[in-house]
């Protein structure tokens, strides 16, 4: 079957490429088309295929701003031309979705409609952020953008959405149903480490404004536990200006020293309102619990302590505040002989690569199925 991928942009190794990873090698020959590449950002599964990008590819400082960009990505995305394909995978969270596919059914892996054009234009743009000139230029740019991306929707002859969070975005935004499947976690990768000798507390995050690793910082500054961060971005600077003796920034590391740090944790702190969330699952995996804010994907992976009656993987903390932070914290430590590295390693086997591959062939399957005979849209 000739194949097309589809991805937005390839710039790093975070949670949509993982996916598409299992996609490149799900169909080892399937050329890729997306709006920019970065060469050797992603994995070597990635980077060995064919990989078409579109004339953001060419514009001045698109490796460093690529964000700047966002109002010529519809028209960047629109600008392939495919034929001759018989099945089109998206793997989309800004405007892969809407590629024209020259009639080829076409199914989308959705990680989550545009946050910065729907539920978190605020975190976003804001004064903190940006000037009144920026602000205003985005303003006015946003409602083409949100009006593009409802547009387009319909053209996608299904939608997989990455949690029942994003199935419920995708229901309200574009009012499109999505079928649920969970991301891939490489369980394999973070081995079970006993529960003694551990100290200290971890995050694992982008710094993206939403992922509100400043929340976790003030936490522990005021706790005095250490803490370590692992990752990298924009908001950089301003963190570290934050951070007390007792905050260690790691950078970006491998998996084998993320693993260490998952498991030498007594837990890894997830402050953030996420689409899913895959490092919650690879702490648990090496028997980490969680102390996560109770909201987005983390309540479909992590098991709350006096939860369902299931072995408790972690706490959730109701408000994305400093107070709630040392709460949970504070309640995990009360507790933590309760939480048991078998069971949460048990816990994040159900999120394994073998099994989301098994569970997106039987969905295109059904999908292909179901096209046969009918036209197909976009």
């Amino acid at each position: 079957m000739k194949v097309a991928l589809i991805h937005d942009w390839l710039t790093g190794m975070r949670g949509g490429e993982k996916v598409l990873e299992v996609f490149c090698e799900m169909f080892p020959d399937a050329p890729l088309y997306t709006l920019l590449h970065i060469p050797g950002s992603v994995s070597p599964v990635i980077e060995s295929r064919a990989i078409h990008t579109s004339f953001l590819q060419h514009l001045p400082h698109v490796e460093r701003r690529y964000r700047w960009y966002l109002p010529l990505m519809p028209r960047a995305i629109e600008s392939f031309r495919l034929e001759g394909y018989e099945l089109i995978l998206s793997s989309s969270h800004c405007v892969a979705k809407g590629i024209r596919t020259g009639g080829a059914p076409h199914l989308c892996y959705l990680h989550t409609p545009m946050r910065y054009a729907w539920d978190m234009y605020g975190e976003y743009f804001n004064p903190r952020r940006f000037g009144p000139l920026t602000l205003f230029a985005i303003g006015r740019i946003m409602p083409y953008l949100r009006a593009w991306d409802v547009r387009t929707a319909p053209q996608v002859g299904r939608y997989i959405a990455n949690s029942a969070y994003v199935a419920e975005r995708a229901r309200r935004i574009y009012g499109v149903e999505a079928e649920v499947i969970h991301p891939p976690v490489d369980v394999a990768a973070f081995p079970l480490r006993p529960r003694e000798g551990r100290a200290g507390y971890l995050m694992v995050s982008a710094f993206a404004p939403y992922k509100r690793v400043d929340l976790a910082i003030e936490a522990f500054n005021r706790l005095g536990r250490p803490l370590t961060i692992v990752g990298g971005g924009e908001d950089e600077p301003r963190l570290r200006a934050m951070a007390g003796p007792g905050i260690r920034f790691a950078g970006a590391v491998d998996n084998a020293a993320l693993a260490n740090l998952y498991g030498s944790a007594r837990a890894l702190i997830f402050p953030g309102e996420e689409d899913f969330g895959i490092t919650p699952v690879e702490a648990m995996a090496c028997g980490t619990p969680v102390v996560a804010y109770g909201k987005g994907g983390a309540v479909e992976s992590v098991i709350p302590l006096g939860g369902s009656g299931a072995p408790a993987t972690g706490i959730f903390f109701a408000r994305q505040s400093v107070e709630d932070i040392i709460a949970a914290v504070k309640r995990l430590e009360a507790h933590e002989p309760e939480f048991d590295p078998a069971l949460l390693r048990a816990r994040a086997e159900k999120f394994s690569r073998p099994l989301f591959r098994e569970r997106m062939e039987d969905a295109i399957e059904r999908f292909l199925r179901g096209q046969r005979g009918a036209p197909a849209p976009g």
